[in-house]
C-alpha cells in the first residue's frame, strides 16, 4: 500500500492505492495495459477500476506519506 497522510497523492482524489500479486493480471482482464499505465504515469486510473485506489478525501493533515509492503 502508498497512502499520503494528507489524504490526496499529488493531483489525484485518491490518498494512494492498494497492489498485490493480482493486481497486474485484473488490470488485464479489464482492458489496461499496465506497462502503458507506467510509462503515461497514469496509474490512478488502473487503480480506480479496479476499485484499488484509497479514496479518503482531503485530512487537513500532512505527516508523512506511507509505504506498506508485506513479502510472503
Amino acid at each position: 500500500m502508498s497512502a499520503g497522510s494528507d489524504g490526496i497523492d499529488g493531483n489525484s482524489v485518491a490518498a494512494g492505492a492498494v497492489a498485490d500479486r493480482t493486481t497486474l493480471a485484473r488490470a488485464r482482464e479489464v482492458g489496461i495495459d499496465p506497462a502503458e499505465a507506467l510509462r503515461e504515469f497514469n496509474s490512478g486510473e488502473l487503480f480506480r477500476a479496479l476499485g484499488d485506489a484509497v479514496v479518503t478525501g482531503p485530512t487537513g493533515n500532512n505527516l508523512r506519506d506511507l509505504r506498506i509492503l508485506l513479502c510472503e
